[in-house]
């Protein structure tokens, strides 16, 4: 059994870490805060810029765009979503394994030299390396501060690199932030578009949106397709963000929990500890004075 000494300096410790665990919460907390608001705002824009371009393509077949062209995948391109630091539970270790398998999935069926990597935040940037593979960059500073022009550079990166035929399908891995305790991983086509699906709540109301365009319809597309792409992947940016805080406030909140649930279980043993030492000293003193007598 533990001495007493040994007791009350674990208790000690763990009360300490629990301190350093609801700091790292309130500040995970604050984060959020943010992000949810970045995310909450951003979403609409880029869902009603994707609607109308997906309505815009779909509605004409004789427009002719790289962008919606399917072609033969002989190269692809992966752009996964991580954080740059720990402790947020299971988050980091659901997009590696994620990625794992999308990438042997395409190994299998192109092969490595045809799997270009774009890893966003340190977590996944070191696990693409400790395996043997190389990153298409490093993009660690992104995953902290999510910022627009960023996102832009990148975006342009991979359209060049699709309109010249170098990549022929991109896909991206990240978190989709549903609330705090529920954020969905997701692996989407960034590109070509998808136009199958078309516009989800239309269909519903059975409305077919008619829009009146000027200048011209090809005119808008060259300058509407590039922004949508922009936005598309900023938002998976804002996503995978704030679904990292939501992740790290819940898993120091659990911690916190269970510090305080091993300090209550700590102090009964300690009070137990006491009981018996003290009994054992009443002992010995009685038996010694019966002894004397």
């Amino acid at each position: 059994m533990a001495s007493l000494k040994e007791i009350k300096s674990r208790i000690s410790s763990v009360k300490s870490t629990k301190k350093i665990t609801s700091a790292m919460k309130m500040i995970a907390s604050s984060k959020l805060h943010k992000a949810q608001n970045a995310i909450t705002n951003f979403l609409p824009y880029q869902q009603k810029l994707d609607n109308i371009l997906t309505n815009l393509l779909a509605s004409d077949t004789g427009y002719d765009s790289p962008f919606i062209r399917k072609r033969e995948t002989q190269r692809v391109a992966i752009v996964v979503f991580a954080s740059n630091s720990s402790l947020a539970g299971a988050y980091n270790a659901n997009v590696i394994k994620e990625f794992n398998a999308v990438y042997d999935k395409k190994k299998n069926e192109l092969g490595k030299e045809n799997i270009l990597i774009y890893p966003i935040g340190k977590k996944i940037f070191d696990a693409v390396r400790k395996q043997g593979l190389k990153p298409e960059g490093d993009y660690k500073e992104m995953a902290d501060k999510p910022a627009y022009q960023a996102v832009q550079d990148l975006a342009k990166i991979l359209i060049d690199k699709f309109v010249n035929k170098e990549i022929d399908d991109v896909a991206l891995i990240y978190h989709h932030f549903i609330s705090t305790g529920s954020q969905k991983l997701l692996t989407k086509t960034f590109l070509p578009f998808d136009l199958s699906h078309g516009n989800e709540t239309d269909a519903k109301n059975e409305v077919q949106p008619d829009y009146i365009l000027e200048p011209s319809k090809e005119e808008i597309l060259e300058s509407l397709i590039p922004t949508v792409l922009y936005a598309r992947l900023y938002a998976a940016l804002l996503d995978a963000n704030a679904s990292e805080h939501a992740a790290r406030m819940v898993a120091m909140q659990i911690a916190s929990d269970n510090a305080d649930e091993l300090v209550q279980d700590l102090t009964v043993q300690y009070n137990k500890s006491r009981q018996q030492a003290v009994t054992n000293e009443l002992l010995d003193i009685i038996g010694g004075a019966s002894a004397l007598s």
